[in-house]
């Protein structure tokens, strides 16, 4: 089969074998695949990664022995596997496993590869999705995972820091939980989709992007700050906006060194909530039911064969998603 390894902070084609799924796992034919930050990040050193990356994908189980009822399924998965014993695992929480592995992401090979093993019991059954918008299940169930770990009252001032691809679904996301909540971002083309969507906007105005100008436009600070933006700044700028004894709920993983201003969290005593992954069952609901509109975030597909072409788009400035689609 063919698959796609990073190495090095550079892109090589391989020819591996396809797998063969042991006991508990199925062999999944990948149909279509995401291509985001995390990849991008993985790519120049995040994990000090190499190997075969992509963890957002749709594909149709194609062998799985011993759970023959999966065969011909299309699904997507958790991407977290924990070692099954531990306190974490035991509690089914495998995501902060000490010794877990994550698909595409951590010792175990991802979906940037025509086939793909993965653990039957992080699957789910894809049901009237179309395969495109599945694809968004796994950076959904993030986005989402905010609502599952603080409480977000009708009558809190909630903003979102980053029009990207993540800062767009959990203001589309969360808008159910908080329809006043507010997108910040530099880019009008990606704030115009969340406004569509019933999401309040705002855009920062060049040359200097100042994170106060959302401060003079709205009197006052805010309860609640997601950061989003995927840069080391923004962690600042959200401490700038939440009001003291408010929460700040950090979204942002990189390669790059962050510097965090600890004095202005401990004297405002400022919660700081860090978010990862989430359910995807409560994704997958919130596709069927077409709480939000996932297509206008995709900003092209390409075939696998053209990666390297989809990958530049990918990064892009102001990118959204970009898909591949397997043969």
């Amino acid at each position: 089969m063919r698959s796609v390894e990073f190495r090095n902070g550079k892109v090589f084609w391989a020819e591996r074998p396809i797998p063969e799924p042991q006991k508990g796992e199925v062999l999944v034919k990948v149909l279509y695949a995401g291509i985001c930050n995390t990849d991008l990040e993985l790519l120049h050193g995040y994990y000090n990664f190499n190997g075969v990356a992509g963890h957002e994908f749709v594909g149709e189980v194609i062998k799985a022995p011993g759970h023959e009822e999966w065969e011909g399924l299309k699904v997507v998965a958790e991407i977290n596997i924990g070692c099954g014993s531990c306190s974490w695992c035991l509690k089914k929480e495998p995501r902060h496993c000490n010794n877990r592995k994550a698909i595409g992401i951590k010792n175990w090979d991802g979906a940037f590869a025509e086939y793909l093993k993965v653990p039957v019991n992080l699957l789910h059954k894809v049901e009237s999705i179309p395969l495109r918008e599945a694809v968004f299940a796994e950076p959904l169930a993030a986005a989402l995972e905010i609502s599952q770990q603080i409480h977000l009252r009708n009558s809190d001032r909630v903003v979102v820091l980053g029009d990207g691809k993540m800062g767009l679904l959990i203001s589309l996301a969360l808008k159910t939980y908080n329809p006043n909540l507010l997108l910040v971002g530099k880019h009008q083309t990606k704030l115009v989709i969340a406004a569509e969507q019933k999401v309040r906007t705002f855009q920062l105005k060049p040359p200097s992007f100042e994170i106060t100008q959302v401060l003079d436009e709205y009197n006052g600070k805010f309860d609640i700050v997601i950061e989003a933006t995927g840069r080391p700044e923004g962690i600042n700028n959200a401490l700038e906006l939440v009001r003291p004894e408010g929460i700040v709920v950090a979204k942002t993983t990189s390669h790059l060194d962050f510097k965090v201003n600890v004095s202005k969290l401990v004297v405002d005593e400022i919660t700081l909530v860090g978010s990862r992954c989430g359910d995807i069952s409560l994704a997958l609901q919130s596709l069927k039911e077409k709480r939000l509109n996932v297509v206008p975030l995709i900003e092209d597909c390409y075939p696998f064969d053209k990666f390297e072409e989809a990958l530049a788009r990918a990064g892009q400035k102001g990118a959204k998603k970009v898909l591949l689609q397997y043969s």
